[in-house]
Order: structure tokens, then C-alpha cells, then sequence
């Protein structure tokens, strides 16, 4: 029989069984209302991730065809989407902000301009938008649309937690079992991203490979050229005493090295590491300016014209990029010209109308040769593509030239026929600033020797280039020191105050580059002028953004004489004592 106290203790079970019940009740509606917010949390980033890794792969899968202008493909790219019912809207824009293809269902619109920005929802859709680029150079945007769970969907899905209550175990089971497969999902999505960009990675690879042949022989045969009409020239010019034949020699030679560093640049432009250096510039007179580099490339049976107009507005560019732009067309149609012909150079201006918004100058260059096939015309501008024989050529020419165009804010159209010649046109935009004083250097007050005595440290750790340079500067009436590295430099300038400028390369081994050797000298002595010099590129960019005057290798001796004299122009009066 059960006494009082067990009856109590029953009582006390039954009465605190309810408070159990609700407390764990309670408890597992906190738990699944923190599930139940955890899982939107998960899904929803989960969503954006799916959406921001989807616009990647979109992204890379555009950049060739908005570099190279290929609304076909890009159109095979977009419309491969439209299997995935998910996707309500998604766009292509190139740099320019035209949209080069896209499509939209549901009622969706696509938007005129793209701007890109975080990912956000609109109208509860997930908006993902991204930037296009490559090697660091912007070529375009990509707009996305993903339609995300409505919120009918959403409340019913969270009704089940009122079920929880009472079936806990069951509805744990079931989200454990619907986490799984989230889980699942997502490992084979992540597998399947992995064997895509191994895939594409491969691909890539095999397309480098590819390019690369073309280019070693293209650039193997035209520097074997050049090296050949420098060679034979020195052997030449040392069996004759003819002063006639020996100035004929040596302009071959100058045109040699004149076209090897036309040829590095082109090679830079492609790689787009050529820095840019815009100025405001009166065509007509750049052209004009060019007649003897043009005379020199090209041979006795081609006939050239120039004809700007008068009047050209006044465009910005950078005008080593322009002038080799001009020699590459030049080049091109001297190609297509075995037998001679004629090549017309012609600058107009066009104002702005239906198939150009604002207003140009058109530089449009002809040639009298047998013309491009049809079938052609649409890969002239692709990088490595040229219809010269094996190792004749580079294929980067017309490639740099478009760069050239576009990196300007203008374009560039080709027109050929067979039989009747071809002619390539560059759009530039009409710049509303002011033409920039002088531009080359002529009429100046710079002169080819300093005035009175002026020393200069000359830093360069290549013997041979130290000498020839300690030549030119003798030549030009300084008197020089040579340091090997940038550390012995300031070694030097620490013991000796009386040096007037110092003119340093800036790829040089040790601890100190010949940019951080300029800023040092800047720190230490301010008044003392500093002029850099470089045939990498990459340095070149980075002393033109830091402010330091730069020499570009090869150069000549009226540009080393005019550089030199401009820093010490500039500079105060005192500056190295």
C-alpha cells in the first residue's frame, strides 16, 4: 500500500509533469525558431554564394569575347543560362556600357546601364552584378538575376514548427535529413566548380601553348632580321671609306634598332604593360613629324601621302602608342604590297552623328594592294592571327593598333576589297582641353650641352652600358662617376656633395632598386634633379606614377641630352652644392 509521501511524490510528478511539458515545449519552439533562422540565414547565403560563384564563372567565360568584341559568343555564353529556370535576367556590357546580349523572362527588364554593386534583392529577387576584367584592364560587366523562395513558400515551410512541438524527434530527423542533402548538394556543386576550372584551366594552357609557338617564331624571325641588317652594316661600313655608302649604312642600322624597339613595344602593348601616357596633341603635326620614320620602314617602290586637314581638333592620346599604331598599319600595308603601290595617310574631322555620339577625328590610312579576303576581316584585329608565313611575322600589329584605339576612348574600322586595296580607319575622340605647348621638344629652350661645368652619377651595374653611356655623356660635355648599385651611389653622395644630377637605371641587383634609390635622394636631398632610366615597362609605369622623370631604353643621344638638360632646368640653382 502506498503511503502519503509516495502519493505526494506522485502528486508532485503530476503536477510538475505539465510545467515540463511546457517548458520543454517552450524549449523546442526557441529551438526551432532558432533553427528555423539559422537555416534561412544558411540558405539565403548559401543562395548568394551559388549566385556569386555562378556570375564568376559567367564572368570568366566573357572575358575573351568583350575583349575581342564577339557578341556571338558572348550571346552562347548568356543563352547557355536559360536551362536553369532559377535565372530570371542576366546581361553581358562592354566597356563602353552596351549591352552586347542578354535576356529576361517573367516580366524582368534589363536594365540600360549596369552599374555594378554588392549583391542585393529586388522585388525578391537576388541581384548579382560583376565587373569584367583581365591582367588587371576592365572589359565590361555581367547583370544577374536569381529568383529566390517567395514568401508564401517561406511561411508554410515555418508552420512546421508548431509541429515540432509534438513531433520533435521526427521533424529533427527531417531537418537533419534536409541539411544533409543541402550539404550533399553543395559538395557536388563545389566538386563539379573544381573539374570546370581544371577543364578551363587545361584549356587555357593548351591556348597559351598555342600562342606562344606563333609568337617565338614571329618574334624569333623579325628580330633575326633586325639583327642581321645591324650586323652585315658594321661589317660593311668597316670594308668601305665611301662617306656616301658609310651614312647609308648607318641609317640602316638606326632603322633596324629603330624597328626592334617598335617591335618591343608592340610586345608590351599586348601584354598591356606599355604604361600609358596621354597628351593633348595636334595630329596633323605628329603626322607630319613622322614622314622620315615612315621613309626609312618602307621601301623605295611604295609612294606615301600624307593629308591631315588643316584644321584637326586636338586629340588626346599618347603619342608613342600612336606612332606605333601608324608604322604597324604602315608595315601592313607595305605587305600587301610585293610590287609597289601607294599608301594615303588622311585626317578629317567628323562631327558627331548616328554611328559616332560625339564628335572625332578620323585617321584613316589606304593602300593600292590586293585587299583582305571577306571571310578574313572579322580576325585581322585577333591577337596572333596574320595571314604571313610561318615565323613572318607576329600577328600583334593590328592587335595593338585596336588596343591603341579603344585604350583611347575611340575604336577602328577596316574596309578592303579585293583587288582595290584596304583601308584602316582610327576613331579618336575630339579633346576639349588645350594643345600642350611644344610637344616635341622643338624650339625649346633645352640645349644639347649644359652650360658650364656640371657632373652627374651615373648608376647602372652593366659594364658595357656604363661605358657607353659614360661615352655619351663625355660627348655631350659632362663630366661623369659611375656607382654600380644604388647602395654605392649613396655611398657617393654622402662623401660628395658636388654632383649636379644623378642618372640611375632602375632594374639593378642588391637590396635597392633605382626607384627606392630616387626616393632617397628625394629624402635626403630634395634639390638634387634625378632622372630614371628603363626598358622594363612595369618600372617605367611605376617611376611615371611617383613622379620621377623617365629616360625609356633605347635612346638617343639628343634624348639623353634634352632629358638631362630639363631636370636641370627645372631643378633649383644650387642643386648638387
Amino acid at each position: 500500500m502506498s503511503t502519503a509521501g509516495d502519493w505526494r511524490r506522485i502528486g508532485n510528478r503530476l503536477t510538475i509533469t505539465p510545467v515540463v511539458a511546457v517548458s520543454v515545449a517552450l524549449a523546442l519552439l526557441v529551438a526551432g525558431v532558432a533553427l528555423a533562422l539559422y537555416n534561412e540565414r544558411t540558405g539565403s547565403a548559401e543562395r548568394l554564394r551559388q549566385a556569386e560563384v555562378q556570375s564568376q564563372i559567367l564572368a570568366s567565360s566573357l572575358a575573351a569575347p568583350l575583349a575581342f568584341d564577339d557578341d556571338t559568343a558572348t550571346r552562347e555564353y548568356v543563352n547557355a543560362l536559360r536551362a536553369n529556370r532559377d535565372v530570371r535576367a542576366v546581361a553581358a556590357y562592354d566597356l563602353t556600357g552596351r549591352l552586347a546580349a542578354g535576356y529576361a523572362r517573367g516580366g524582368n527588364v534589363l536594365p540600360r546601364v549596369n552599374t555594378p554593386r554588392p549583391p542585393h534583392l529586388e522585388d525578391g529577387d537576388l541581384v548579382v552584378t560583376r565587373q569584367v576584367s583581365q591582367g588587371g584592364s576592365q572589359l565590361g560587366s555581367i547583370y544577374l538575376r536569381i529568383a529566390t523562395d517567395p514568401l508564401s513558400r517561406r511561411v508554410i515551410r515555418y508552420l512546421g514548427i508548431g509541429l515540432l512541438v509534438l513531433m520533435a524527434s521526427l521533424l529533427i530527423a527531417v531537418l537533419g535529413a534536409a541539411y544533409a542533402s543541402v550539404s550533399e548538394a553543395n559538395r557536388k556543386l563545389q566538386s563539379e566548380i573544381a573539374s570546370r576550372e581544371k577543364a578551363e584551366e587545361a584549356l587555357r594552357q593548351a591556348q597559351k601553348m598555342e600562342a606562344m609557338g606563333q609568337l617565338t617564331g614571329g618574334v624569333a624571325h623579325d628580330f633575326n632580321n633586325l639583327l642581321m641588317v645591324a650586323s652585315s652594316g658594321l661589317d660593311l661600313m668597316d670594308r668601305t671609306t665611301d662617306p656616301t655608302r658609310r651614312e647609308r649604312l648607318k641609317q640602316g642600322i638606326r632603322q633596324a634598332i629603330d624597328r626592334g624597339a617598335s617591335l618591343t613595344q608592340q610586345l608590351l602593348a599586348f601584354a598591356r604593360r606599355s604604361p600609358v601616357r596621354p597628351e593633348v596633341i595636334d595630329l596633323g603635326v605628329r603626322l607630319h613629324a613622322m614622314e622620315n620614320l615612315l621613309d626609312r620602314s618602307l621601301r623605295e617602290n611604295i609612294v606615301t601621302e600624307l593629308r591631315p586637314d588643316p584644321d584637326l581638333w586636338p586629340v588626346e592620346v599618347d603619342p608613342s602608342q600612336l606612332e606605333v599604331a601608324v608604322l604597324n598599319v604602315a608595315l601592313n600595308a607595305r605587305d600587301a604590297m610585293p610590287g609597289g603601290g601607294a599608301i594615303t595617310i588622311t585626317a578629317l574631322n567628323e562631327p558627331a552623328n548616328d554611328a559616332h555620339p560625339f564628335d572625332i577625328v578620323r585617321l584613316s590610312i589606304s593602300d593600292t594592294g590586293g585587299g583582305i579576303p571577306p571571310e578574313m576581316i572579322t580576325r585581322v584585329f585577333e591577337p596572333f592571327f596574320t595571314t604571313k608565313g610561318v615565323g613572318q611575322g607576329t600577328g600583334l600589329g593590328l592587335s595593338q593598333v585596336y588596343g591603341f584605339a579603344r585604350s583611347s576612348g575611340g575604336d577602328v574600322q577596316i574596309d578592303s576589297e579585293m583587288g582595290r586595296g584596304t583601308t584602316v580607319s582610327l576613331l579618336i575622340p575630339r579633346s576639349e582641353k588645350s594643345l600642350v605647348a611644344d610637344p616635341d621638344g622643338e624650339g625649346g629652350s633645352v640645349q644639347a650641352a649644359p652650360k658650364g661645368p656640371c657632373r652627374v652619377l651615373l648608376v647602372e651595374d652593366d659594364d658595357h652600358v656604363a661605358d657607353l653611356v659614360g661615352q655619351m655623356l663625355s660627348e655631350l660635355g659632362y663630366t661623369t662617376a659611375r656607382a654600380p648599385n644604388a647602395v654605392a651611389a649613396l655611398d657617393v653622395l654622402n662623401t660628395d656633395q658636388t654632383f649636379d644630377v644623378v642618372f640611375s637605371d632602375m632594374v639593378m641587383p642588391g637590396e635597392m632598386s633605382g626607384l627606392e634609390l630616387a626616393r632617397e635622394i628625394a629624402t635626403r636631398r630634395p634639390a638634387l634633379p634625378i632622372v630614371l632610366t628603363t626598358g622594363y615597362s612595369a618600372a617605367a609605369a611605376a617611376a611615371h606614377a611617383q613622379g620621377f622623370r623617365l629616360l625609356v631604353k633605347p635612346y638617343r643621344l639628343e634624348a639623353l641630352a634634352t632629358e638631362l638638360q630639363t631636370a636641370l632646368s627645372a631643378a633649383p640653382a644650387a642643386s648638387g652644392r
